[in-house]
């Protein structure tokens, strides 16, 4: 798939785009989503071969800030986010490949809050960074054009990196070819498909707007209103529902990773990641960890 950002599946159904019914409705990868700060990628520079760190800046069109030396480092960037991006220059392992990862901490501790989830460890972490990986990417000739696939293997720790990617299943699901799937949810999909063609979409520029208001819904703590959005009520109702349905396979989701918590209150994960041929989407509790991370503001400009 391209390098683009992954959206929540009621969110891309505004223009009438229903893969995400398909995604999950068929066998794919599931993988924990790490509330990490700053992203991290790291790799070699398909443009000359030199190994790299940086954040995914890495990827912009026209102000590309790669990082091949602690000189460039300073160059590019300033305060803690440099401070980061030095110690992962000095402590990555060198790969031929491209990968991105959230950074969680320096060792030393059994606990880390590098956004808005605490991450308790059963021990200690004696490496010097710990980065949570959870994507690589092919590019043949340019970070630009670099194309972005899930992680569905584990990289290896070091004796200086500590790479966190917990193990996951869904729960009540069942295996095909090493892919798990939400089967649990097949008829109420099966309704969302039909409830799609009594319904009048919007094109990109007003599913656009729509996805700022229903942002600020979350951010605000407050319900989504038919009477606020200029659209067909029923787009709403279908809106709701696929939500509705992202909120049962998140249920049905489970990892082995660290406990997390978002103050006092033990909560699952972040979310999930779900994806197969037909796309990939987040599975994100917005009124829990949306709202929170909305509110953060921690390396939004990084």
């Amino acid at each position: 798939m391209k390098n683009l950002h992954i959206e929540h599946p009621e969110d891309t159904i505004l223009t009438g785009d229903l893969s995400c019914l398909d995604c999950l409705l068929n066998p794919g990868h599931l993988s924990v989503k790490i509330d990490g700060a700053p992203a991290i990628v790291w790799g070699t520079n398909p443009v000359n071969g030199k190994f790299f760190v940086g954040t995914k800046s890495v990827f912009n069109k026209v102000k590309i800030k790669i990082n091949h030396s602690h000189e460039e480092i300073d160059q590019n960037h300033v305060g803690e986010v440099a401070t980061i991006l030095h110690s992962c220059l000095d402590w990555l392992p060198v790969t031929d490949g491209i990968f991105q990862g959230d950074f969680i901490g320096f060792g030393g501790s059994d606990e880390y809050t590098p956004n808005t989830i605490t991450y308790r460890f059963p021990t200690v972490i004696d490496q010097n960074i710990i980065i949570a990986p959870h994507t690589y990417y092919t590019a043949k000739y340019d970070l630009r054009d670099a194309i972005a696939h899930p992680m569905s293997f584990i990289i290896t720790d070091t004796m200086y990196c500590k790479f966190v990617k917990p193990e996951t299943r869904i729960f009540s699901g069942h295996y095909d070819k090493g892919l798990e799937c939400f089967e649990d949810l097949t008829e109420v999909i099966q309704f969302a498909k039909q409830m799609a063609q009594t319904v009048t979409f919007v094109d990109e520029k007003k599913a656009k707007k729509i996805k700022k208001q229903l942002n600020a819904c979350i951010r605000e703590n407050r319900p989504v209103v038919n009477d606020d959005f200029d659209c067909d009520p029923l787009l709403l109702g279908l809106w709701a529902l696929v939500k509705s349905i992202k909120g049962d396979a998140l249920y049905l989701c489970r990892n082995h990773g660290p406990a997390a918590y978002i103050g006092q209150e033990r909560i699952d994960s972040e979310g999930y990641v779900y994806s197969n041929e037909f796309g990939t989407f987040k599975l994100v509790n917005r009124e829990v960890f949306s709202y929170h991370n909305f509110n953060s503001g921690k390396f939004q400009t990084a």
